[in-house]
């Protein structure tokens, strides 16, 4: 228990102290979870919608592929972007790896299934009745598949912030193409790992109770959204 209160003690003392390296972890925490939802978001939000929405041959594979992706293994995850970005990789020649943009292109996929497994999920909650009906009033396909999704607006936010649970918590996929470089690469998550093995407990706890702050304020924002649209 001691620990627990000396680490958010020591939390607040290097936010508060205006810690240069601490700032700068969360800066670039921010700016790659950040950018990698973003990413998932645009890209998941339609898939969901998509695979929901339309009948096709081979949807049923497509839906299992995106369910097996929510719980697929980030450091495979790591290692696949990593071979991608080697210098033998077919994208070596990018010079991504061991940079924030490959953290980013790992961290968005693992978000993509999330946000499109949620948006899916939660588009197929809606009444089937609505897209008939809105499309019998002479909307597009692309008019009716958005009055669906606000229809499913609450699900979708949901998904967002799980998206964004499971990107900024995730630590292997980002350690392997970033490296954990410091004032680099080094994000909440690799630095905790580094603190702790170093024996820098209070450290480790103080960055650990800043990303669990950073986690708990974006869910609070989903879950205010979620009541203001209901």
């Amino acid at each position: 228990m001691d620990d627990l209160l000396q680490g958010a003690a020591q939390a607040l003392r290097l936010l508060l102290g205006g810690d240069r390296e601490t700032w700068q972890i969360v800066a670039l925490s921010l700016y790659v979870s950040g950018a990698a939802l973003l990413i998932s978001t645009l890209l998941g939000v339609p898939l969901g919608a998509w695979l929901g929405l339309r009948r096709f041959r081979g949807q049923r594979l497509a839906v299992a592929l995106l369910y097996t992706g929510m719980g697929f293994p980030p450091v495979v995850i790591g290692l696949f972007v990593y071979l991608l970005l080697s210098r033998a990789g077919p994208l070596g020649m990018l010079g991504w790896l061991f940079t924030p943009r490959a953290m980013i292109a790992a961290q968005s996929i693992l978000g993509l299934p999330l946000v499109g497994g949620f948006t899916l999920a939660a588009v197929g909650g809606v009444d089937p009745a609505l897209r008939t009906q809105v499309r019998a009033l002479g909307a597009s396909a692309a008019q009716a598949t958005l009055a669906v999704l606000w229809e499913a607006r609450a699900g979708v936010i949901a998904g967002v912030a799980a998206g964004f649970g499971g990107i900024i918590s995730e630590v292997g996929a980002v350690m392997l193409v970033g490296g954990n470089i410091q004032g680099d690469t080094r994000v909440l998550t690799t630095a905790i790992v580094l603190e702790t093995r170093k024996g820098s407990f209070d450290t480790a706890l103080a960055l650990a109770f800043v990303l669990l702050g950073l986690t708990f304020a974006l869910n609070a924002l989903a879950l205010r959204l979620q009541r203001r649209i209901e």
